[in-house]
């Protein structure tokens, strides 16, 4: 088997590419990025005979093209703007696609991938992703479904990456026409900064006021769960306290609509312009806390009983305690390596579903949560009886 990792240069695709080095059965790993002096160093450091480096720019469709035939799968690192251009690349070569954003246009190549006979799953990271895989865990143990509240707080820098500093723009741009919420059959808009509800996540991060965000779940989840009658789903984040912070203010005085400017008779998005800062500035990439955290929250009946289920996730510390996960890297391994495992699971073969379809649709719950136990990622589950009297049990999920 034959993987092409696009954007596999960047702070988090290059640690899928690391978990395909370290656990995979692919035979050729391709790093493909524009950024070929980046690209190299990655082949450098996994320092593996499997590893090669390709430069692609995936603006010119037809070379593009041309450079994935051949490939079984091309695992997609790169920014959302982008992720429309790779899609329709993957599916006109006729490879399996996976990206981490999901967020819609790759539904516009689902008939080609279909006439190909390969399968396309946006969205699988931690959040979309794993998310999915926790909820649908809770739902399968349920006769009907109450509410589904998905939450997740991203301890990062606000601006470590150019893309990292687009999609904090992105998911909080005030004209931005999917951020929903799903109530009672409908999609419901709201705008940034909606229905804050404090989200009590694992140690070290604590109690934290989270609010919606426009990610896939609220779709997909709605979609996988119709048959069991879901009347709410809401899926909200967070980032560092001072990211927050920062990112209010852009919003409250209208930054965040990126209105042109003049600077020395240049014209600018003003948004553009303070990412730029960011990007390049101490305080934009450094925070003090590094790490992943999501909280899964199901409540439904089974039995006459009305349960809430609670799935939490962690994962080593970013101390320098346990190698590898040092500082960044405890955020970006999280997003990457659900990614990577789930690519060797579509190439294997395994995801009998063709087309663009949803990480519900493609993978089961059981095999995604045993392959992150591998890498020290751990998802727990506790469940409390709503009625009477509480009652809690509290495990550690395996397959």
């Amino acid at each position: 088997m034959k993987v092409l990792c696009l954007g596999g240069a960047g702070r988090i695709c290059r640690e899928a590419v690391l978990d395909l080095v370290q656990y995979s059965s692919f035979e050729k790993i391709t790093v493909a990025d524009f950024n070929e002096e980046e690209g190299r160093k990655i082949v450098e450091w996994l320092n593996d005979p499997r590893v090669d480096f390709q430069k692609v720019d995936v603006r010119d469709r037809e070379a593009t093209v041309a450079q994935m035939k051949g490939y079984d799968i091309v695992m997609d690192g790169t920014t959302i703007k982008l992720n429309g251009l790779s899609t329709a690349c993957i599916a006109e070569a006729g490879c399996h696609g996976i990206n981490l954003n999901g967020f819609g246009e790759e539904e516009a190549t689902d008939q080609t991938f279909r006439e190909n006979g390969k399968t396309c799953v946006p969205g699988f990271g931690m959040t979309p992703g794993v998310t999915q895989m926790m909820a649908m865990h809770a739902a399968s143990q349920l006769d009907s479904i109450e509410s589904i509240r998905v939450s997740h707080g991203a301890f990062r820098p606000i601006a470590f990456s150019k893309s990292i500093a687009e999609t904090t723009s992105y998911e909080y741009d005030p004209d931005l026409p999917g951020r929903v919420v799903y109530e009672d059959g409908e999609f419901v808009q709201v705008p940034p900064f909606a229905r804050p509800r404090e989200i009590q996540l694992p140690e070290p991060y604590g109690t934290t006021v989270q609010y919606i965000i426009p990610h896939a779940e609220t779709r997909t989840l709605s979609k996988a769960l119709a048959h069991k009658g879901v009347q709410l789903i809401e899926v909200r984040g967070t980032w560092p306290k001072k990211n927050m912070q920062l990112v209010r203010a852009l919003y409250d005085w209208g930054i965040l609509r990126n209105e042109s400017i003049q600077v020395g008779g240049t014209e600018i998005g003003i948004m553009d312009c303070v990412s730029e800062y960011l990007f390049h500035s101490k305080e934009g990439t450094e925070t003090e806390l590094y790490g992943y955290a999501l909280h899964v929250e199901v409540i439904g009946m089974k039995e006459g009983k009305r349960l809430q289920h609670t799935l939490t996730h962690t994962h080593p510390d970013s101390d320098g305690s346990v190698p590898g996960w040092e500082g960044l890297r405890a955020y970006t391994r999280n997003v990457g390596i659900p990614m990577a495992v789930a690519t060797e699971i579509i190439a294997r073969g395994e995801v009998k579903h063709i087309g663009v379809i949803t990480p519900e649709e493609a993978f089961s719950p059981a095999v995604i949560f045993a392959e992150l136990e591998k890498r020290q990622i751990f998802i727990h589950e506790q469940i409390e009886e709503l009625a009477g009297e509480p009652t809690m049990t509290e495990s550690t999920v395996r397959a």
